[in-house]
């Protein structure tokens, strides 16, 4: 990793394994022309001054090193996912300093980065390869729909901190980017299976090859089914999951200043949860298994072109996500996105980048009596340019950057994203820097149109005694605006020795406008005779206040083959009702989000081919969710007896038999506890 550097109840249906193994003997079938795997750098081994220049896209929209951006980066390798033994995205976000990562159930989890940490967190934005995953039903990420073949993933780039500039709304508190190898890399076979306490079992094949003299692909497909978790009691809960996918990705380039990259992915899935809804009749809510599914697909081209001081890209994509809960909500959404960018060098000391972009939403959704949506169809449009230039002074010991993202979303209209950066060289081997930005949170589908049946009360009872049942709902308004950051980050990175660095990065954000939920009128329902009385609460804009945090991260190299990783986050937040707001509930942000995280990583090369890693990570206690603070311990043994073989055993969450991560909200799923398991894996290259 690089701060300044580089689950189903029961067995699967006898169709998806059909389905799975067909697609495994098609991929199989087609290795005529394979060539041998290409050699990929061991980022473990690189010296600290290399990792250094590690390059990252994600902070300025092009290739620089992760020691000259002038923002809170960390990057996690390749590398840095196999030996931590991770198992899904969120396992492998775990890492990072200032992310806040909890599950909720087997397959949910709440990810935010500097506060506001939720299931339906809408200030984090999240790309793969480029492609915005972020849904405009709450402005939040479905993680469990966000997967590829982790073999597959070269880096992802965090940044924390606003990254609304170049990204855009809702890259409010942060922006995770999950990067892909090019086909070349990854060429010739790879078979992996693993079993475990958990995850009763997960499979993947990839291939690659060769096309013509100019032209790479590969293609995968990656099965798994993760068992049912404990709840609060001690039982079996009802919170499996399985899923399959499968997708390509072709590069070409040719001789010219052209490249092409074509990639695309199909996926399903089945999930569980344990739901409670309310009721309009007695006992006025119910708990029962509940049974949903995702399916969806993806497909992304990219074109890029050099000029001798300059370099365009055209980017083209279409993703389509199906969700069926079978109790509460089913929506059908495909996204239609565009993005052109330019990237201009005016001289030694001056690069400007611009971009323009255009993104079309249709949705489609469908109701219960807990959740509904209008209008129940809806077409968004939204266009966007931004505009971004970096200046060089006194012979490269200064850089400024200034620009601003310029959209217009059909909310709220027109909005205007501007930040201003500055990286100062102290010595060849430390600097600093400072940034101001402001970024927003525009609305989502559910703020404008949603109504949520919360609870109902019983005839009679506190604190309404009403003789009609009262049904306490959640509504959406149009009249909810953008939630706006004003943020303030300074940062100082050192490689204090050949092998030791530290990077230390610091924020104050300023909120307005933050989401609040006001009372509204009382009215009847029912027809002809009334049936409830309904309390609304309606979406508004009566929240705000300050947050602040510090974010030091430390990298030794005690020998070669030795390393040390420790990261330490603090959180502290100040988030208020105005004192206009009549919201009667207690709810802030504050309590949500742990004060204090630290990890702490020891990965050691040992003789026989050998590999052993030890992380242990602590996370402090939840007041509002009512979690208490927690330390996990996992463990990672690898063994490569050969270059074509890789067997390891992995163990997560050693100190404790189970615990309670996160409370979700809105929704009212049980939640389920995190169990201490093992697992064990092996991978095949061919």
């Amino acid at each position: 990793m690089l701060p300044i550097r580089d689950q189903n109840n029961g067995s699967p249906t006898v169709g998806r394994r059909i389905l799975s193994l067909a697609v495994l003997a098609v991929f199989l079938g087609g290795s005529a022309s394979a060539q041998s795997p290409q050699g990929v750098p061991d980022i473990s081994r690189m010296s600290i001054e290399e990792l250094m220049n590690v390059e990252v896209t994600s902070v300025a929209k092009r290739p620089q090193r992760v020691a000259d951006a002038a923002a809170a980066v960390f990057v996690i390798t390749q590398e840095d996912i196999r030996r931590s033994g991770a198992a899904s995205i969120p396992e492998a976000l775990q890492m990072v300093p200032g992310l806040e990562v909890a599950r909720i159930d087997e397959n949910k989890w709440a990810i935010g980065s500097r506060g506001f940490n939720g299931r339906f967190d809408n200030k984090l934005l999240v790309l793969i390869d480029g492609r915005s995953v972020y849904t405009p039903l709450f402005s939040g990420v479905y993680w469990n729909v966000q997967d590829v073949m982790l073999e597959d993933i070269d880096r992802i780039e965090v940044i924390r901190g606003p990254g609304a500039t170049l990204w855009g709304a809702n890259a409010v508190d942060g922006v995770i980017n999950i990067i892909t190898k090019p086909a070349q890399a990854t060429q010739g076979g790879l078979v992996t299976a693993e079993v475990g306490t958990e995850e009763r079992t997960a499979e993947s094949v990839r291939y690659g090859g060769r096309l013509g003299n100019s032209a790479f692909y590969r293609i995968y497909t990656k099965y798994f089914d993760w068992e049912p978790s404990i709840d609060a009691t001690g039982k079996t809960a009802h919170d499996g999951w399985d899923a399959v996918r499968g997708g390509f990705r072709i590069d070409t380039k040719s001789s010219g200043a052209n490249s092409l990259t074509v990639q695309g992915d199909l996926y399903t899935s089945n999930y569980n949860e344990t739901l409670t809804i309310p009721s309009l009749n007695p006992p006025y809510s119910n708990t029962f298994p509940n049974d949903g599914d995702y399916a969806g697909g993806n497909l992304l081209g990219r074109w890029n072109h050099n000029f001798s001081r300059s370099s365009t890209s055209l980017q083209m994509y279409f993703d389509q996500t199906n969700v069926l809960d079978n109790s509460l909500f089913t929506d059908h959404e495909s996204v239609y996105d565009i993005d052109f960018q330019h990237d201009i060098h005016l001289g030694e000391s001056q690069e400007l980048v611009w971009g323009l972009g255009y993104r079309s939403i249709q949705d489609t959704n469908g109701s219960s009596f807990t959740v509904s949506l209008q209008p129940n169809h809806s077409s968004l449009n939204h266009f966007s340019s931004f505009l971004q230039d970096e200046i060089s002074l006194f012979g490269r010991r200064l850089n400024v950057t200034i620009g601003s993202k310029f959209e217009h979303n059909p909310f709220t209209g027109f909005e205007v994203q501007p930040n201003i950066r500055f990286l100062g060289n102290i010595s060849k081997n430390q600097s600093v820097w400072a940034a101001v930005s402001r970024a927003v949170r525009t609305p989502a589908l559910t703020e404008e149109g949603l109504r949520l049946n919360e609870a109902v009360v019983p005839p009679g009872a506190p604190p309404f005694f009403s003789p009609l049942p009262v049904v306490e709902a959640i509504f959406g308004s149009p009249q909810f605006k953008s939630e706006d950051l004003l943020a303030y980050e300074a940062g100082y990175r050192v490689q204090a020795t050949k092998s030791l660095s530290l990077d230390i990065a610091g924020f104050y954000n300023s909120y307005t406008h933050l989401r609040s939920a006001e009372p509204g009128a009382p009215f009847v329902e029912g027809s002809p005779a009334p049936t409830d009385v309904v309390y609304p609460f309606v979406a508004s804009n009566k929240m705000g206040g300050g947050t602040y945090g510090v974010e030091p991260f430390v990298e030794w190299k005690v020998l070669p083959k030795w390393r040390l990783l420790g990261s330490y986050s603090y959180l502290q937040m100040d988030i208020r009702k105005n004192k206009s707001s009549q919201d009667p509930t207690a709810d802030t942000p504050d309590g949500q989000s742990p004060r204090h995280q630290f990890f702490v990583q020891s990965s050691i090369d040992l003789p026989k081919h050998f590999e052993q890693d030890l992380s242990l990570r602590y996370v402090d206690k939840l007041p509002s969710l009512n979690i208490p603070g927690y330390y996990s311990l996992d463990f990672h043994l690898g063994w490569r007896p050969g270059t074509h073989w890789e067997l390891s055993l992995v163990g997560h969450d050693l100190l404790n038999s189970r615990h309670l991560e996160f409370i979700p909200e809105f929704i009212n799923t049980t939640p389920t506890q995190v169990q201490r398991t093992v697992s064990g894996r092996i991978a095949w290259k061919f």
